[in-house]
């Protein structure tokens, strides 16, 4: 639960600094910055699924660029959706999404652990070849 509502702060910085930076995107006040980000985590749970399955050859034709073109629509959307938060523009909406997508990488590097649990009595033997080139 806590990591949630941590990223869920990281994300309204990252709209907070895509207002700050990118001309074209505005926020009115920091609660319609935390709803925002709220509506564009439910869009990427519930509606980025679908629209990357049905855009996936475009994606592959485009090596992945296409991905750029999805954040800056579903950023759109959720300008759409929201309001007080203004998106004036494709070009204001791709740069948003493009720092906010930063952000969140960045910040997702710190935020998750990616431990690997190594189990006590594995089920293979780890083998070592030996002085006299046998396998022990």
């Amino acid at each position: 639960m806590v990591l949630i509502i941590t990223r869920w702060l990281v994300i309204t910085v990252a709209i907070l600094l895509a207002s700050y930076f990118v001309p074209g995107i505005k926020v009115n006040t920091l609660s319609t910055a935390v709803i925002a980000a709220c509506v564009l985590g439910l869009i990427n749970v519930f509606i980025r699924p679908i629209v990357v399955v049905l855009t996936l050859p475009l994606s592959i034709l485009t090596l992945g660029l296409f991905y750029f073109i999805i954040n800056a629509f579903l950023l759109e959307l959720v300008a759409y959706f929201v309001p007080g938060f203004e998106v004036s523009g494709f070009f204001a909406a791709l740069f948003g999404s493009l720092i906010i997508s930063v952000v969140s990488w960045l910040s997702n590097s710190f935020i998750s652990s990616h431990k690997i649990v190594k189990a006590d009595d594995p089920d293979y033997i780890d083998l070592k070849k030996g002085d006299d080139d046998k396998w022990r």
